[in-house]
């Protein structure tokens, strides 16, 4: 049994309530690892070592500062097999994935902002012959980070590294359904001899230490990736404090794929926008809009490409799709389907839940499923499942696709299939969504400015985006003639 525990001030400790949650793994259905349920006591610890650090780390060089970063990144890759085993261990992805993706990002993102604190710089504005202004930009002080449970160390990375980059000591919250990488990543802060209380790591439910860590009055903002909903209600605790707040919320996003596409590449990389790990990604492409001449083959070849998608074991090199990460999202998934069909949809494959034996055999699997014959209004096309669940919609021509896409609250990221260029300089600037890949997808430029629109969130993340937010811009105006 894990015993998780959290990081203040430098020190690992147990909630000071002596309350605790269990984490569950969900390949297995069996309780691994127990964590702290913390509250506002323990946040008050936290807060007051972080302000306690704060003056210090706040006026240390940005080099030194990245230092720091730069060896938290190096000690991420020296232990990415233990850390790729944990994420998977605690989320059910596939090991191979953990491996590749989820735990070389999380030492990237640490690389990359001890990179880019350097290039970070300030604007001056001269007034002829009279005077000039410039900019200064100065850490926040403390500040809160909370991160979601589908890429646990990679997008809890993601928000701590620009933020102790920029200056800031944090108190950071990973979700308490996937505590344990963010748990050995304080490990990692001790070997790199991140001084006392700059990173302070807190476990427990959104109850208990959320909610509490965006009310505190001392955390001058709050960076937050999850759900839509609790993204609203973070933002009205926040609002009447004026705290800075960056929302990385839900998705719906569309798949639009015109008839002179790369029709093999194009499903296979229609395939992974998908259902790439499991779809719980707020980029997966959920909605597979198809021109109508070309749907019914590239739905035969979709088809084909998803049932090859093996569910099974996620430390086999094998399987393709992993377990859903808890039992409540895989019964919400489940009933998600069947609302589809009962309005109508037509199940072309997949749709149920697996039960695989031994030691796999009270996991949480579920099968890759296509839905046809929804329109885009239905539930289905407008609620977020955030699972191995994806539509198909016929389109017409470019307005047409146009319409259906941008029929959503949400407005994340989209991808384009055409060889069509012009078309797709068109289509980029119309789409509601602040991202969009033209024939590729989930190809990331750590310099650009990630977010969305509409109920998909506030703000931006990605490259000095992230530095601005993480810092106070000061202007300083010097008159020095007549």
């Amino acid at each position: 049994m894990v015993k998780i525990k959290n990081y203040i001030n430098g020190e690992f400790q147990n909630a000071l309530s002596g309350q605790t949650l269990e984490s569950i793994n969900p390949a297995t259905g069996e309780v691994f690892a127990t964590l702290p349920d913390s509250d506002v006591n323990d946040l008050n610890q936290a807060v007051e070592a972080a302000q306690k650090a704060q003056p210090s780390w706040g006026k240390q060089s940005a080099e030194f500062r990245a230092g720091f970063l730069a060896k938290m990144s190096l000690l991420i890759l020296e232990n990415l097999d233990a850390l790729a085993e944990a994420e998977t261990t605690d989320n059910g992805k596939p090991l191979w994935l953990s491996q590749s993706v989820d735990i070389p990002r999380a030492a990237a993102n640490f690389k990359f902002f001890a990179d880019c604190i350097s290039q970070f710089s300030s604007e001056s504005h001269a007034m002829p012959g009279n005077a000039i202004n410039y900019t200064l930009r100065q850490p926040l002080g403390v500040v809160g980070c909370i991160s979601p449970w589908n890429l646990p160390l990679y997008l809890f990375t993601w928000k701590i590294a620009p933020a102790l980059a920029a200056g800031n000591c944090v108190i950071a919250k990973p979700s308490e359904v996937t505590p344990y990488s963010s748990f050995l990543l304080s490990e990692i802060c001790q070997q790199a001899g991140l001084p006392d209380g700059v990173l302070n790591i807190i476990h427990g439910s959104g109850k208990n230490i959320g909610q509490s860590l965006v009310e505190h009055p001392n955390v001058k903002a709050i960076s937050f990736t999850g759900g839509t909903v609790t993204g609203q209600q973070i933002a009205a605790l926040a609002a009447p404090m004026f705290k800075k707040l960056s929302l990385e919320m839900g998705g719906k996003n569309a798949t639009l794929v015109f008839a002179d596409c790369d029709f093999e590449r194009t499903v296979s990389e229609v395939t992974r926008a998908a259902f790439a790990n499991q779809g719980q990604i707020c980029l997966c492409g959920s909605r597979i809009l198809v021109e109508e001449s070309i749907y019914t083959p590239f739905k035969n070849a979709l088809l084909e490409k998803v049932k090859q998608l093996n569910v099974g074991d996620p430390l086999q090199q094998n399987s393709k799709q992993g377990a859903i990460v808890s039992e409540p999202h895989l019964n919400k998934i489940e009933q998600a389907v069947l609302l589809a069909k009962k309005d109508g949809g037509i199940i072309l494959c997949g749709g149920h839940k697996i039960h695989l034996k031994e030691r796999y055999q009270n996991g949480y699997f579920f099968e890759p499923t296509l839905i046809e014959n929804l329109d885009e209004n239905s539930t289905t096309n407008q609620a977020e499942i955030f699972g191995p669940v994806a539509t198909l919609i016929p389109f017409k021509d470019e307005q047409d696709a146009l319409a259906k896409a941008n029929a959503t609250d949400y407005g994340l990221a989209f991808s384009i299939w055409s060889q069509n260029i012009s078309r797709c300089h068109r289509l980029a600037e119309s789409l509601e969504a602040g991202i969009i890949w033209v024939n590729c997808w989930m190809l990331r430029d750590l310099r650009t400015p990630f977010g969305g629109v509409k109920n998909s969130g506030v703000g931006r993340e990605g490259g000095f985006e992230a530095l601005k937010f993480f810092t106070e811009p000061k202007n300083v105006c010097v008159q020095y003639g007549e």
